[in-house]
C-alpha cells in the first residue's frame, strides 16, 4: 500500500491519479470533499499532521508514502515520520524545493524546507527527496485577468526561471514510490529551458490565438497581491526568491528527469496547450 499525503494539491493529485489506475493507494486528507481521485482501489484516510492517532490509522499497512507539506515553519514533517517510524514505513519520498540544494538561497521558505529535509534523513526511512523549480501551473493565476482583459501581469517579466511541469514532478515520484534504487537518492527537477513571464505569455497567446499583453508589477504591488493569501514572513520570502530570479540564479536547467524517465521533461508550451481550456 502506498500512502499519499496533498492529494487536492497539484502533484499529489497527479500522483494520486496515476498511482489509482495501477493498484492501490490510501490518500489522506483533512476534507475528503475536495478530492478529485476516485477508483477501486483508492482508499480514503481522514486526518491531520497534527492529529498522531489519526496518522498512524492512516499509516497502517502502508510500505511507501508520499509526503507534501506546506506551513513554513511548522512541525508536520516532525509529525508525519513520527508516525511513520511508528507504523514502520518503509520509504518516503518528499516533495520539497530546488532552492533547498542551492548555497546562495536563505529565504523563510528555503531554510524550512532543509530543515524539514534533514528531518526525513535522520528519521531512519527509506528516503527520495524531489526538488523541483517553480511549477508551470503557477501561471493559471493570470487566467482571470487573461480572460477579462488580455493581460498578464508579473514581477521582473524579463527575468528567467526554469520551470517545470507538475506531471513531470509526478512521474519521478511514482517512480521513486512503485521501484527499487531511489532511496538516498536527491532529485532536482527542471524544465528544459528557462522562460521569463513575457516568454510564457507571448505562449499562451499563440496557443489561445489572441493579442495578450504582460504588464510588470512593481515590488510593492506584488507584495500586495501576496499579502491577500500568504502572512507577512512568507510574503518576504516570495520577494527574496523574486529577487534571485532577477539575477539569474533560477535559469539553470537539470538533466536528472531524462536521467530517472528515459525522456526529455515538458516545455513550457506543451503545458500551455494542455491546460488551454484553463484560460480561454
Amino acid at each position: 500500500m502506498i500512502l499519499v499525503t496533498g492529494a487536492t494539491g497539484v502533484v499529489g493529485r497527479q500522483v494520486a491519479h496515476t498511482l489509482a489506475r495501477s493498484g492501490r493507494v490510501r490518500l489522506l486528507v483533512r476534507d475528503p470533499a475536495r478530492l478529485t481521485v476516485e477508483g477501486p482501489g483508492v482508499e480514503v484516510a481522514t486526518g491531520a499532521y497534527e492529529d498522531h492517532a489519526s496518522l498512524l490509522r492512516a499509516l497502517t499497512g502502508v510500505e511507501a508514502a508520499f509526503l507534501v507539506t506546506v506551513a513554513p515553519g511548522g512541525q508536520d514533517d516532525e509529525r508525519f515520520l513520527r508516525a511513520a517510524v511508528a507504523a514502520d514505513v518503509r520509504h518516503v519520498v518528499k516533495l520539497s524545493s530546488y532552492a533547498a540544494g542551492e548555497d546562495d538561497a536563505d529565504d523563510l521558505i528555503t531554510r524550512w524546507q532543509r530543515e524539514c529535509e534533514e528531518t526525513l534523513r535522520s528519521s531512519g526511512l527509506d528516503w527520495t527527496l524531489l526538488r523541483p523549480r517553480a511549477f508551470m501551473s503557477n501561471t493559471l493565476s493570470w487566467a482571470d485577468s487573461i480572460r477579462r482583459e488580455g493581460a498578464v501581469r508579473a514581477l521582473y517579466p524579463g527575468s528567467e526561471n526554469a520551470c517545470v511541469d507538475p506531471r513531470d514532478v509526478a512521474e519521478v515520484a511514482v517512480t521513486a514510490l512503485t521501484s527499487p534504487g531511489h532511496e538516498g537518492r536527491v532529485y532536482p527537477l527542471t524544465g528544459p529551458e528557462a522562460v521569463s513571464a513575457e516568454r510564457q505569455t507571448r505562449h499562451l497567446a499563440a496557443v489561445l490565438g489572441r493579442p495578450l499583453v504582460c504588464r510588470e508589477l512593481t515590488p510593492q504591488q506584488a507584495a500586495a497581491r501576496w499579502a491577500r493569501r500568504y502572512p507577512p514572513q512568507v510574503v518576504h520570502a516570495l520577494v527574496l526568491s523574486a529577487q534571485r530570479q532577477l539575477r539569474g540564479r533560477k535559469t539553470t536547467t537539470d538533466p536528472t528527469f531524462a536521467q530517472v524517465t528515459g525522456r526529455q521533461p515538458r516545455a513550457y508550451r506543451q503545458w500551455a496547450t494542455d491546460h488551454r481550456s484553463a484560460f480561454a
